[in-house]
């Protein structure tokens, strides 16, 4: 399980890095990495704790970005 969210937080890194200039929703994230929710959001946690994402709170959802 860790190994599998390390991989997709690796995806999110790359998928966050496209859009460098932009931020992310959740749905964003889901759309473009097929995994289960949860997944996305341990491996949303990982990078989070680890100082690689940053997280935003807009319009009552929130937003990532590197």
């Amino acid at each position: 399980m860790i190994t599998r969210i390390g991989i997709v937080a690796g995806e999110i890194w790359h998928l966050l890095e496209r859009k460098r200039q932009e931020n992310a929703a959740l749905f964003d994230l889901a759309e473009n990495i097929k995994e289960p929710q949860e997944i996305i959001l341990m491996s949303l946690g990982w990078l989070a704790r680890e100082g690689h994402v940053v997280l935003e709170r807009i319009n009552g959802g929130y937003r990532f970005s590197l």
